[in-house]
């Protein structure tokens, strides 16, 4: 049995305090004093803002009751008030677009090697190494890497994440275990590239291929609980320049029969995308390689998508594609700035984001979201004298790191805010926690004066404060599903999903 935490029983649970999100593009919601019930699926079934005179004067559980009309017992109630705490949040779960699982081991290493180079000399004999060894000792490699790196980004707040695995079946399932056992939302992709000429020590033959397609994906459809579907499979063509003319075809096939979403890459390079219009000079555009066998669809993700041109703008529009930005891994390898503000207001496109472990060193959506508005703002910096401002602000970046996100994987109805019908996938912020890094002075609130502007502002302000000088140190407890999936308080300390 692999369903551990995704199959632990919840009870109805009311969460009181300081809620923070993004539902549409552009506009941050701070509700304050805002009360919130999740039943026991996980799903929140009861919301209502603004409630702090009515709760002041009879209490969270007779207000709930109150408002309900329901006939329950408190004792089957918990209760979750983090109202007069000023320091404390919550906000939706963290979304990763695009992580390679496997190469965590290699975070940190190849700066600034252009991306051809660094998949040679690093990655590729990486995830190798996830084929090479004999079963038992794969599997144990394995092992250790997937629970290392599921751990680490429920710790960063990321309640879903979209995995590139390996090329290799067994450890491919692994990884889709491992992401039920500690209760994180999750696409598992099994890589797939049966051209690579470049480094022809790690491919695999078309038959191979599909075989293990079919393993991986039978696998995973058939581990999750049956009252919900956590983990699901996701075609992945690593990328084009790898993949023979019959392989996209198939992948595309399987992707419209099965619907299932897409993740592959795009336009990360210059060198990249002249090697692809030798390969494909019979497509017009890089875009329309992945279009031209069916892999652009609404729930088709493009990683990076730095250096397109204005058709391959509204070919993906058109298509309903994501565009995941990945500025650490662009910065760090050297590829390129991406003009994401223009992507989201200009063309339209949704965007999200994502940490491209180990081409971005770390594996944390807030230092992607940091990194993502000072990369607009370097690429403002120097395109002045264009019209289209490329700055990013704090609401555009979480937005992406959460409803984009979700979006892009197709979950919009189902996470990325906080709204009637939607889970429970949730972090709570400390920016007081026992070991944060930001200090608050009494000075930050010098302005509030009991007016609903003046507590906008302040949160507003801790919200930037967060961004830009907290860590995974804040986030101090999360949610997936409706179930505690981390827990750093005093009472939870060590208690996380991978080692409960």
């Amino acid at each position: 049995m692999v369903e551990k935490i995704a199959a632990q029983e919840t009870e109805y649970t009311l969460y009181y305090g300081t809620f923070v999100h993004t539902p549409t593009l552009g506009k941050l919601e701070i509700l304050k004093y805002t009360l919130v019930g999740v039943d026991k699926s996980g799903t929140i079934d009861f919301m209502k803002q603004d409630v702090h005179n009515e709760v002041q004067d009879i209490g969270v559980l007779s207000f709930y009751k109150q408002e309900t009309k329901r006939t329950v017992s408190t004792s089957s109630i918990k209760v979750v008030d983090i109202s007069n705490e000023q320091l404390k949040f919550f906000l939706p779960g963290f979304i990763d677009t695009h992580i390679h699982a496997s190469q965590y081991p290699n975070l940190g290493v190849g700066l600034g090697c252009p991306l051809l180079e660094w998949l040679n000399e690093y990655t590729f004999p990486l995830e190798s190494s996830f084929t090479e060894n004999n079963r038992e000792e794969k599997l144990a490699f394995a092992q250790d890497v997937y629970s290392k790196v599921v751990k680490k980004t429920l710790v960063c707040g990321t309640t879903c994440a979209s995995y590139f695995a390996t090329i290799d079946a067994d450890t491919t399932r692994l990884l889709a275990d491992l992401c039920l056992e500690a209760g994180q939302r999750a696409f598992v992709g099994k890589v797939c590239m049966d051209d690579n000429s470049v480094y022809p020590e790690y491919q695999e033959d078309y038959d191979t291929c599909v075989k293990s397609m079919e393993e991986v994906n039978s696998h995973i459809e058939s581990i999750n609980p049956k009252s919900e579907v956590l983990v699901k499979p996701i075609v992945t063509p690593r990328f084009a320049p790898v993949c023979s003319r019959k392989l996209l075809s198939y992948l595309g096939s399987l992707a419209d029969e099965k619907n299932l979403p897409v993740q592959t890459h795009l336009s990360e390079n210059t060198k990249e995308i002249e090697l692809v219009r030798t390969l494909f000079p019979e497509c017009k555009n890089y875009t329309s390689v992945y279009d031209d066998y069916h892999l652009l669809k609404d729930t088709t993700i493009l990683a990076h998508s730095i250096h397109l041109d204005n058709d391959e703008c509204n070919l993906i529009q058109k298509k309903g594609s994501t565009i995941a930005h990945c500025p650490m891994s662009n910065s760090f390898i050297s590829s390129g700035e991406s003009p994401v503000k223009k992507y989201l207001y200009k063309y339209n496109i949704n965007v999200s984001l994502g940490t491209d472990v180990s081409g971005g060193f770390k594996p944390s959506i807030l230092e992607t979201v940091k990194h993502s508005i000072l990369a607009s703002q370097h690429l403002h910096m120097h395109t002045k004298h264009e019209s289209f401002d490329p700055r990013l602000t704090v609401a555009d970046t979480i937005y992406m790191a959460t409803m984009g996100g979700a979006t892009g994987v197709g979950l919009q109805n189902v996470v990325g805010s906080f709204a009637v019908g939607k889970k429970w996938d949730t972090q709570l912020i400390e920016l007081d926690s026992s070991d944060s890094n930001i200090d608050i002075f009494g000075w930050n609130d010098r302005f509030l004066d009991g007016t609903k502007e003046s507590v906008i502002k302040y949160y507003t302000n801790l919200l930037n404060i967060w961004v830009f000088t907290g860590d995974d140190r804040n986030c101090t407890k999360v949610w997936c599903n409706g179930r505690k999936v981390i827990d750093k308080s005093k009472q939870g300390a060590g208690m996380t999903a991978i080692n409960n």
